[in-house]
């Protein structure tokens, strides 16, 4: 392999992506506007819970507790109603997700020192956030329990009742439970594997296309040499990309970056070269631009996004699904990512996913080499 003849197969591709500005827009706006996109419009955090109130009892004990929904940022109260008919109604219309429904007799129980009862009614159709609002609000009630507990003990002059255990929680890694720092990092994964899959998944099946293969063939340039000088231009755009995503993930969207930078580039270059060179054997077996787009967006996009752990825990898949992931490659780059992300370890604990990142990459590397053939078919 002569570096001269790679390199002039590689100045030939990046005067065709300069000289097309659908294909250097593809390959570095397209992938900040996606990280743009899902950044701030995928976001796991339930805070703003819509809530309706129906406050039979009219109390100053019933508001004491209705305040502390007020308060809670997780809740934002919507209205009071009058009956279930306004209840059912604003569920129904999603004016609410959750309501609140006191009894007359609740503030006289609370100052008998009975049990009091308040019912909640949630919409389930959407069950992941159903699910956390209720554990909220039974942290609300369960705080107003314990102040009325203890206002009652002071009040009556006897001792202090003492929790026999106190769980005191302390979150590594991602203290403020914030989505994003969560999303961010895996959401590199997922629209680099696309990007640089859908972008060399075009090369050499335009070369087909547009009837240039022939000369190609025609040269002394190697089938390895034009392989590697077709992927360099677009791997140096992949890096820029990648700098440019980490550079929004830190003062746009603040998202702590703990481990080694350098770790986290060399990662990143082990994986661009696999994903680059995918697109290059789904380019060499379709010989059709068209037909390689979509085999890539199916073999990128939909996998990466659904089986890599970017977004669903592979741990809670059905165990054939769990086996599938392994064959993903962005399951290893996301586990790398969140790894040197938000826990700021390194190749020690790393290593597993790094090596087989590695082998998919070499893998695919040797795969596009193998199936292009310097002859017409």
């Amino acid at each position: 392999m002569k570096p001269l003849r790679l390199w002039a197969v590689a100045r030939k591709e990046f005067i065709h992506i300069f000289r097309d500005p659908r294909s250097l827009g593809m390959a570095i706006a397209i992938p900040m506007l996606l990280l743009m996109l899902f950044g701030y419009a995928l976001t796991l955090d339930v805070d703003k819970v819509p809530m309706v109130i129906w406050d039979q009892s009219e109390s100053e004990t019933s508001r004491e507790f209705i305040s502390g929904f007020a308060a809670s940022r997780y809740f934002s109260v919507q209205s009071h109603v009058r009956n279930y008919r306004e209840v059912e109604r604003s569920i129904d219309s999603s004016r609410a997700l959750i309501a609140l429904v006191i009894p007359a007799d609740f503030a006289g129980r609370i100052e008998s020192g009975r049990k009091a009862d308040a019912q909640l009614l949630v919409d389930g159709s959407d069950s992941n956030t159903a699910t956390l609002a209720m554990g909220y609000a039974e942290a609300v009630a369960q705080a107003y329990s314990q102040a009325v507990i203890l206002r009652e003990a002071q009040r009556t002059g006897g001792r202090t009742l003492q929790q026999p255990l106190e769980v005191r929680p302390r979150v590594w890694f991602n203290a403020d439970l914030e989505s994003k720092n969560y999303i961010i990092p895996g959401l590199i994964a997922v629209i680099m594997m696309v990007i640089a899959a859908l972008l060399t998944s075009l090369t050499v099946a335009r070369e087909w296309e547009r009837g240039t293969m022939e000369q190609l063939i025609s040269t002394p340039v190697k089938g390895t040499e034009l392989i590697l000088g077709k992927l360099l231009p677009y791997f140096l755009i992949g890096m820029f990309d990648v700098l440019l995503a980490v550079l929004m993930g830190e003062y746009m969207f603040h998202v702590p970056l703990r481990g080694n930078v350098a770790l986290l580039f060399g990662m990143a270059a082990i994986f661009l070269a696999g994903a680059l060179s995918l697109g290059m054997v789904i380019s060499i077996v379709t010989k059709s631009q068209l037909l390689a787009s979509q085999l890539a967006m199916v073999l990128t996009f939909l996998p990466s996004f659904l089986l890599s752990g970017f977004m669903y825990a592979i741990s809670n898949m059905p165990t054939p699904i769990q086996v599938i992931t392994h064959v993903i490659p962005a399951r290893y780059f996301v586990s790398l990512l969140k790894g040197i992300y938000l826990k700021g370890v390194g190749l020690e604990i790393l290593a597993g996913e790094a090596a087989l990142l590695t082998l998919f990459s070499v893998a695919m590397l040797v795969l596009a080499n193998v199936k292009f053939k310097k002859k017409l078919v």
